[in-house]
């Protein structure tokens, strides 16, 4: 397998690089803290420094029986005490054990845990050891998670379910985030219909603002929805103006150089206004540039394309802005479950879902059809100037990754 440049055509990596190095992709600046009821899918302005040792004191990682090893000798040992978690103990008699539970501070003088399906009781009720001993065992050391001090969360990292239980568990009630950033949606065309009007000759559905507000809502941003802009110069220009106080305006619907095209026809009007090639299949087409200030990414027009574009190249911009280092999406290798002879100048993303372990793509892999992403469970890369044997070996984007 190979790939190749084509001259013209602008390759994935370029094309990201361009826009994760363009001065509009520097992290925003503006701050506010939240709950930890309010700060899923955030995004940390400054770092999660621990304030507390975790555990906070040694505690038993095991219900069982807690000793001074150098005060057994292989000889039953009497109960001094018992011991649940939330508690605090009392100090161990010397020449006993405690009965402890999983979670439970440990007493001073203890320094050994053994779990209780190696101990039996006599009938005087004194515990005797089955197993050898040794010290630390079963015993959580205070620390051993973290330290007070500790850079915990660095900044910019996006809050989950399990950094946000991780932040709990340092008594953490807010964090300082950075704020949503503010995109508006926009589509261009006479010929789009909102969902449940009637269509009229020649008229579609439009599905490709419902899939972006949504994607967009699930990263945290703050969305504007402006609706389909009509095909006519003034009522583009009018709703344009009303949008400076958002931080991208993102259309689908192709801002190219066509006489119709009144969304590129303003937008030049105003700024500049690059159009890229990219060596990519579907999703070649995409613009990005500015009105009056505000950035704007153009993304093509076929739902597939869009679906592509947006979550190769547009959410890793948005997510750069809000301070996130790692913004390219994880994949793995899996063997291809087809073949393919037709080696091309892009690269092509299939929508696909895996079946034995190997990547299927869906029968039709047209742009415009998003029933194939709803049926895949990820992109399945194919590089640009390469063929595949079934069974070689090729890259696989969960869709859970582009779209969290």
């Amino acid at each position: 397998m190979s790939g190749c440049d084509h001259p013209g055509l602008l390759p994935m990596e370029a094309a990201l690089q361009r826009l994760l190095t363009l001065a509009e992709a520097a992290p925003i600046e503006q701050t506010e803290s939240v709950t930890l009821g309010e700060a899923n899918g955030r995004v940390l302005a400054e770092p999660l420094l621990a304030t507390l040792d975790l555990p906070p004191w040694p505690n038993s990682a095991m219900d069982g029986y807690a000793l001074r090893l150098a005060d057994w000798q292989g000889q039953a040992l009497p109960v001094s005490q018992r011991i649940q978690a939330g508690v605090a103990p009392a100090p161990l008699q010397p020449g006993s054990c405690a009965r402890i539970f999983t979670g439970a501070p440990l007493p001073e003088g203890a320094d050994t845990v053994e779990m209780q399906e190696n101990v039996e009781l006599d009938e005087s009720g004194q515990v005797r050891f089955r197993e050898p001993l040794h010290v630390g065992q079963n015993v959580r050391a205070q620390g051993q998670e973290t330290r007070a001090g500790d850079c915990v969360l660095p900044a910019g990292t996006r809050l989950g379910p399990i950094e946000l239980g991780l932040a709990a568990s340092l008594g953490a009630a807010q964090l300082k985030v950075r704020r949503r950033l503010r995109v508006a949606v926009l589509s261009t065309g006479d010929e789009l219909v909102e969902p449940g009007q009637a269509l009229g000759p020649g008229q579609i559905y439009n599905s490709n603002r419902r899939l972006l507000i949504a994607w967009l809502q699930r990263l945290g941003c703050a969305v504007v929805d402006a609706g389909i802009l009509p095909d006519d110069l003034p009522r583009t220009r009018e709703a344009l103006g009303a949008l400076g106080d958002v931080d991208l305006i993102l259309s689908t619907g192709g801002v190219s150089v066509g006489e119709a095209d009144y969304l590129g026809l303003a937008l030049r009007e105003a700024g500049e206004l690059a159009l890229w090639k990219l060596a990519i299949k579907p999703g070649k087409p995409l613009t990005f540039g500015h009105y009056q200030g505000v950035p704007v990414i153009g993304l093509p027009g076929n739902p597939a394309s869009t679906l592509v574009t947006f979550g190769l190249l547009a959410r890793p911009y948005l997510l750069r802005r809000l301070g996130v280092q790692r913004v390219e999406p994880l994949g793995f290798v899996v063997p291809a479950g087809f073949a393919w002879h037709k080696p091309g100048t892009r690269r092509e993303y299939l929508r696909a879902r895996l079946e034995g372990g190997r990547a299927v793509p869906y029968a039709n892999q047209s742009s415009g059809v998003l029933r194939s992403a709803a049926w895949a469970e990820g992109l399945a890369e194919v590089m640009e100037g390469s063929t595949l044997a079934e069974g070689d070996s090729l890259r696989f984007i969960p869709l859970s990754e582009l779209l969290g």
